[in-house]
C-alpha cells in the first residue's frame, strides 16, 4: 500500500485533532482547545502529512531554524496504520524539509520510547526542560530592530 506524503502548512485544526485522537498522542495534546491547536499549526516551521486516499493517517510537526537544529514536536500515526513505515517516512520527510544539516531532536512519548531506537535514532541521556504552566500566554510583542540612539553630544 502506498501513502501520499506532503508538506501541508495549511492543515486544519480539525484534521490535526482527528488524527491525534486516532493515534496515542491526544492524551498529551490540548485537543479540547482548538485555539491552541491552531496556534501550534501556525507556528510550526514544517508540517508533513501522510494520507491514504485523502484520509489523514499521520502527521509530523516540527520547529526549526533550517541550519542547525530541528525539534520534532509531534509525530502521530493513526493506530490502525501503525507498523507500516509511516512514522519513519514522516521523520525522513521532515528532516529533508528542514535540511539534513540540522540535528533532528525529539522527546519520546512514553509509549513510543523503544520505537525511535528501532528506526535508527540515537538516544541522548541528558535532556532538561521546564514544564509548561497553565498561564495564559502574553500577547506577542512586535520585535523591530533596535535603532541606535542619536548622538547627543554634537
Amino acid at each position: 500500500m502506498s501513502f501520499q506524503y506532503a508538506i501541508e502548512p495549511q492543515l486544519t485544526p480539525a484534521e490535526f485533532i482527528d488524527v491525534l485522537h486516532r493515534s496515542t498522542l491526544a492524551e498529551r495534546r490540548p485537543v479540547d482547545r482548538p485555539d491552541l491547536i491552531q496556534a501550534m499549526l501556525e507556528n510550526a516551521a514544517v508540517i508533513v502529512t501522510a494520507r491514504d486516499h485523502g484520509r489523514l493517517v499521520g502527521i509530523s510537526r516540527a520547529l526549526t531554524d533550517f541550519v542547525y537544529c530541528t525539534y520534532l514536536s509531534d509525530l502521530a500515526v493513526d493506530e490502525a496504520y501503525q507498523r507500516r513505515g509511516i512514522g519513519r517516512e514522516l521523520i525522513r520527510q521532515t528532516h529533508l524539509a528542514a535540511g539534513l544539516q540540522t540535528a533532528l531532536i525529539l522527546l519520546a512519548a512514553p509509549k513510543a520510547r523503544s520505537y525511535y531506537g528501532h528506526i535508527g535514532m540515537t538516544a541522548h541521556e541528558s535532556c532538561w526542560y521546564i514544564p509548561r504552566t497553565n498561564a495564559v500566554p502574553p500577547e506577542r510583542v512586535q520585535t523591530d530592530p533596535v535603532q541606535p540612539e542619536p548622538d547627543r553630544l554634537g
